[in-house]
């Protein structure tokens, strides 16, 4: 049961942290595309948030697999970090050359700052989700 809630928790924060920061820095105009792209993919044809939220659901499982034991301030760092660190490089090394898309220091940096809150959403919500009632 614990997989699927840090699955849900990752889903969950792609769709509020992640993309909620991605509408702060496009209402900004520090990016040129909208946030929850509703663009069909392939295979599936699903919209392309819902695909993220996937992915960000199985970064959730793999968060509380290397940060599920931890507690306090390790825990809340951790998952910031690491969901800042793992994802984006990931996404810089592996997604976008697959996609043919440039990786700068700007889409390194949004890329950290982005998932590093994801991190955090993901944190916040297994906290909430792992609590002991009573």
């Amino acid at each position: 049961m614990v997989w699927f809630k840090a699955f849900v928790s990752g889903f969950l924060a792609t769709l509020i942290f992640h993309q909620g920061l991605f509408a702060l820095f496009y209402l900004a105009g520090m990016v040129p595309v909208a946030p929850f792209n509703m663009t069909p993919v392939p295979p599936f044809g699903i919209p392309a948030v819902v695909s993220l939220a996937f992915f960000g659901g199985l970064w959730g499982i793999v968060l509380w697999a290397l940060l599920g034991s931890l507690a306090g301030v390790r825990f809340w760092l951790g998952h910031v970090i690491v969901g800042a660190i793992g994802p984006t490089a990931v996404a810089m090394l592996v997604v976008f050359p697959l996609k043919d898309l440039e990786a700068s220091a700007q889409t390194w940096v949004g890329g950290l700052l982005l998932n590093g809150f994801w991190g955090l959403g993901v944190a916040i919500f297994m906290y909430f989700l792992q609590r002991k009632k009573g």
